[in-house]
């Protein structure tokens, strides 16, 4: 039987999403405690591997065991076996063809900033801090040059492995409540530190250093030497992934929400 499965996570003390030999990672974390439940070895896939730092409040996997438990065995059992910073949320049989990655349509991610003269205390590991007055018009202004289907090639990592770096981005709202701005993106997909490039040029928009019109011409460049700077990892989160609707999987979880 394959089951699908709700993920949360802080990713502050993982590596990063994937399995590694010699550093903490969620995927190893949730392996475990299923093996535990199915009472034999198994290996997950998720919808997108995130990196070391990031968060996620919807995370969406998928395995096959043949252990007969009922939906609420899964989350109770895993989340007993699961450390404080990792929660199964829910549990379902689907289809056989389904898979967390390939069969997803869209994901969505958060990204939070709080602009203010002091850093916060609590949030440190939730939120990327900037002291600088962040114009959030400008940025709205840079960002809609960035909605539908480009070459991202400005905005991968160096490292990147995709085999394209063309994405289609389906929306990209920015929103100031008190001091914290936050950025909502959805695309059909993202490249390697897609969304925290995105993010360090908006920034670099908002506070004057650069003009609105840089974000197109970053994209017509197609060279990340000329991107600007990668923001942090510990103010991104993925918030939802979506399904064709015959899985009747929900598309979002919780969107972080301070101040």
């Amino acid at each position: 039987m394959r089951i699908a499965c709700g993920v949360e996570y802080d990713g502050s003390e993982f590596s990063g999403w994937q399995r590694q030999r010699h550093a903490r990672s969620v995927q190893a974390e949730v392996e475990a405690a299923l093996a535990r439940v199915a009472d034999h070895p198994l290996e997950v896939a998720c919808a997108g591997r995130t990196d070391a730092g990031v968060h996620a409040t919807w995370q969406v996997i998928h395995f096959d065991s043949a252990a007969g438990r009922s939906e609420r065995s899964w989350v109770l059992g895993a989340n007993a076996n699961l450390p404080r910073d990792v929660r199964l949320l829910w549990a379902k049989p689907v289809e056989e063809d389904f898979h967390a990655r390939f069969s997803a349509r869209a994901r969505s991610y958060r990204y939070v900033i709080l602009n203010s003269e002091v850093p916060s205390a609590l949030l440190r590991q939730r939120v990327t801090w900037t002291h600088r007055p962040l114009d959030e018009g400008r940025m709205r202004e840079g960002a809609r040059h960035l909605l539908g289907e480009h070459d991202f090639s400005s905005f991968r990592a160096t490292a990147c492995q995709a085999h394209s770096p063309v994405r289609e981005v389906s929306r990209l709202d920015l929103q100031r409540s008190g001091a914290c701005l936050y950025l909502d993106i959805e695309a059909n997909a993202f490249l390697h530190h897609m969304v925290r490039n995105i993010a360090g040029v908006l920034m670099a928009v908002g506070c004057g250093d650069r003009d609105p019109g840089w974000v197109r011409e970053l994209l017509e460049q197609r060279d990340r030497a000329r991107g600007g700077v990668t923001a942090p990892a510990r103010g991104l989160y993925l918030t939802g992934v979506r399904y064709p609707r015959r899985y009747a999987i929900a598309e979002t979880g919780m969107l972080p929400r301070y101040l």
